[in-house]
This record gives structure tokens, sequence and C-alpha cells, in this order.
């Protein structure tokens, strides 16, 4: 029962991170800025979760350093890119293209770390093509739309297959406890965060940061409880249970963008058919894995 209700957990939130961006963006949020503010406030949540686990003593800080690295690409560089992508495409069609991640690491896993290519794999496969046939032909789309958002939330998802793939080549060496990889990766990721705004918005980072703090706190609640209840879920029960219910955050973006955002997203049939496809599929090639 707790992976189903974690799974679940973990899907809501991060269908509801992409809408957080959104409003964080909306009320006067630096994009760039936001990002450090974001990955920070995951990272306390997820070392406070270990600290309540008391996993902070059963660890050797050499088991770390590989999840440290994997932090700075995802969710490091990747959250830059995925603010923009809603920024540029909306939160749902954001969420929907993200939701692209799963095939991206099973095709990765096949092709680097020899897994066998199955009929789930094939068969999701075109399900996930054919949402994505459905989200470029929609007509409808928000004035200020840009479809190179679209390629910067195409961009996550396969940042974030390369990153389950060197999170499972790193666990096969190495096992902390999860939590504590979790939070090693955020710290990789605010290490990266704050080199990019030391280095490319260090002038505008002073009067910037006090307003994108407060937009952006809920959108780090939002990403640090999810990616507890995602690691928690995985530690209590069977990727191919929690994986599939995880995948549902592209359907839930849709979702809440259509009650908090409104009529301005132009949720329109395609989209939602676009979003339940690559949901289907995305589901369907984690629980044959």
């Amino acid at each position: 029962m707790l992976p189903v209700l974690f799974g679940v957990l973990a899907g809501l939130g991060f269908g509801l991170l992409a809408v957080a961006v959104r409003s964080a963006l909306v009320r006067g949020g630096d994009p760039g800025v936001g990002a450090i503010v974001v990955s920070p406030v995951a990272f306390g949540i997820a070392l406070a979760a270990a600290a309540v686990h008391s996993d902070l003593g059963h660890v050797h800080p050499d088991d770390l350093w590989p999840f440290l690295l994997i932090g700075l690409l995802v969710p490091g560089a990747s959250q830059i890119l995925f603010i923009h992508s809603v920024r540029l495409a909306g939160p749902s069609r954001a969420a929907i293209l993200i939701g692209v991640a799963p095939l991206v690491s099973a095709l990765l896993a096949t092709v680097f770390l020899g897994e066998p290519v199955q009929v789930g794999l094939v068969i999701g496969t075109l399900v996930v093509v054919a949402g994505g046939v459905f989200l470029v032909a929609e007509r409808a789309r928000p004035k200020e739309f840009q479809a190179l958002g679209m390629a910067a939330a195409l961009l996550c998802a396969v940042m974030f297959g390369v990153r389950d793939n060197l999170v499972r080549s790193a666990s096969t060496h190495r096992h902390p406890p999860p939590l504590l990889a979790t939070a090693a990766t955020l710290l990789g990721a605010c290490l990266l965060l704050l080199a990019y705004l030391l280095v490319a918005r260090r002038r505008k980072l002073r009067e910037r940061l006090r307003p994108s703090l407060r937009a952006f706190l809920p959108a780090g609640l939002t990403l640090g409880f999810a990616y507890a209840f995602l690691v928690e879920g995985l530690a209590h029960g069977r990727v191919t249970v929690v994986a599939p219910l995880n995948a549902t955050q592209s359907i839930w973006g849709v979702l809440f963008a259509a009650i908090i955002v409104g009529r301005s997203e132009l949720i329109g049939r395609r989209t939602v058919i676009a979003g339940l496809l690559i949901v289907a599929g995305g589901a369907l090639i984690g629980a044959t894995r």
C-alpha cells in the first residue's frame, strides 16, 4: 500500500511543480535566479527527511560523490531548462513532454547498459510518439507560446533519461541510503546553479534574489516533497509499481494547469489526448522493464 501511496503523491508533486514554476514567473520571479531558490529548498527537505530516518550516520562519504556529480546535470542544469520550458511553452505542455523521459531512459539502457528490448518498450514507444504527434498537431495554443519551450522540455526529458541510467549504474556499486543520495544530487544542483549565477547573472543577483525567493519558494517545497515521496516509494516497493504512478505527473500537470491557470493555457482535446498517450506509453515502458 505504501509504494502506491508514495508513487501517487510523487506524481502529484511533480505535476504540480510546473504550475508552481509558472505562478512564480507570473509573480515576477527571475527564471535564472529562481533555479537557485528551488534546489536549495528541495535539498533542505531531503536532508531533513534523511535525518528523520536516521540515515546521516549510516553512509560513507565516498558513496555519495557519484550522486553529487549526477546532480550537476539533473536537477542542476535541467532546472534552468525546465523553468524556461514552462515560461515559453506553458506548464501543461512542458509537463506532457517531460513525460517522454521513461522512453529516453529505456532506450539509453538498451544501448548502453545492455537491457533487453521488450514488447512493452516497442508498444510504449509507439504510444509516446503518437502522443507527441497529437501535441505538435494542436492548433490552439497560448499567445505567448514559443516552440523553443517544447524543445527545452524535450531536452529536459533526455537529461532525465540520462540521469536514470547514471543513477542505476552508480547504485550497482554503491548503496547509500536513498534519501541521502537524493540530498547529494540536490546539493550538486545547488553548486552548479550557484556557479552559473555568479558567472552569468552576478550583476542582477542582488536585486532579483529577494523577489525570486518569495516567488519560487512554493516550487522548491513542491520539488523537495515530490523527490522525497518518489524515493520513499522506491525504497518500499518495486520500480514497476512506483515508476508508472510517478509517470502520471504529465496528466496531473495538465489537470492542475486547467484548474489553476485557467483558460489562458488553452488546453484542448488534442492536449489532453497527448498527455494521456504519453503517460500511458511511459507507464507501459516502466511497468515492463
